[in-house]
């Protein structure tokens, strides 16, 4: 659950549309959950309460025909709650120190739950926003995939009298280089507290990271202490070679795209060079057939020429017609 809080929280960062609510020491301050079109007859609306590294804290739970029940750790002396058909609001009369947090407004139905969430600030706690801050060390050098790297991550006090437990709950997360949702790693890490100075206190943390090429960004470890988030100003994490392998990469598809156009015309040539060549033979066979068929036509019209010719001779003599069927019939031997 405390990753889920975490994460809605760095969403809001600057990804996301979280409302926060931040008021001063001793104010009032107001939370607000809409409510489905519905009436709250047929349904239970809870507020909860979560501090950084805590579990949910029931605040109050609320039906419509009777009277609002509180939680054991919240009184109504310090709260107002009431709603109507569009929403509810929770009151908390005056703000302290402890009052920090999210709260979480679930609205139940039989088994359908609806969650909204605002964070409320609390301002002038100065013990609590001065004594602590978190630094990061930087990478100078760019690294190549498959390096280790180890990021760094410290939560200094400069106080000797430290009111908040040292076991901090320690997160890393990335945001990406494209501006990408930034990715939530769920880790402790290895910590060690050491004293730096006299005057300082430091408890350091450490990440390692196995680099790929994917693993480009800024990374940012948040330390929950004293019910507080607090975020360190990030590790910038530059992947030497991914430029110049993506040039490779396009290199090769380009090499390959080429060869393949170039196979495609050679087979299209020789496919281009067999069918000329078989045509060409089929004309040439063509031809020798049309030049011989015209040989004999010619010589089959000579040959009726000479035929008629002998005719017209014979049919002139005497004894014409014995001549002629003569000469057909050794006509008609030779032309068959």
């Amino acid at each position: 659950m405390f990753a889920l809080w975490i994460s809605l929280l760095v969403l809001h960062q600057g990804y996301s549309l979280v409302p926060v609510i931040t008021v001063q020491f001793g104010e009032p301050a107001t939370l607000t959950c809409v409510l489905p079109n519905k009436e709250l007859s047929s349904r239970t609306l809870q507020w909860y309460k979560q501090r950084a590294g805590e579990t949910l804290q029931i605040v109050v739970t609320l039906w419509k025909t009777t009277a609002p029940e509180y939680g054991p750790e919240f009184t109504e002396s310090r709260l107002a709650v009431n709603y109507d058909k569009t929403f509810s609001n929770l009151t908390i009369l005056r703000t302290v120190p402890e009052d920090e947090g999210m709260y979480h407004c679930a609205i139940m139905e039989w088994v359908h739950i609806e969650w909204s969430g605002t964070y409320l600030s609390v301002k002038g706690n100065s013990q609590r926003t001065s004594n602590y801050s978190v630094v990061q060390s930087t990478v100078s050098d760019p690294v190549r995939p498959g390096d280790s790297v180890t990021l760094q991550c410290s939560v200094l006090s400069d106080s000797e009298s430290d009111t908040c437990p040292r076991n901090h709950s320690v997160y890393w997360f990335r945001a990406g280089s494209d501006e990408s949702h930034p990715n939530i790693i769920y880790t402790n890490g290895n910590n060690e507290c050491e004293k730096r100075s006299d005057t300082v206190k430091s408890c350091v943390y450490h990440f390692s990271v196995d680099i790929s090429s994917s693993d480009a960004g800024t990374y940012y470890c948040a330390v929950a202490t004293c019910g507080q988030i607090l975020f360190g100003n990030g590790t910038k994490l530059d992947i030497d070679g991914t430029s110049l392998w993506s040039q490779s990469a396009s290199v090769t598809v380009f090499l390959q795209g080429g060869i393949a156009v170039l196979s495609i015309i050679v087979i299209a040539f020789f496919i281009y060079a067999i069918k000329k060549n078989k045509c060409d033979s089929d004309n040439a066979a063509v031809d020798r057939q049309t030049t011989s068929g015209g040989l004999k036509c010619q010589q089959r019209y000579e040959d009726a020429w000479d035929y008629s010719a002998v005719i017209f001779t014979v049919m002139k003599t005497d004894n014409g017609a014995k001549r002629l069927q003569k000469v057909q019939r050794e006509r008609r031997s030779m032309l068959l």
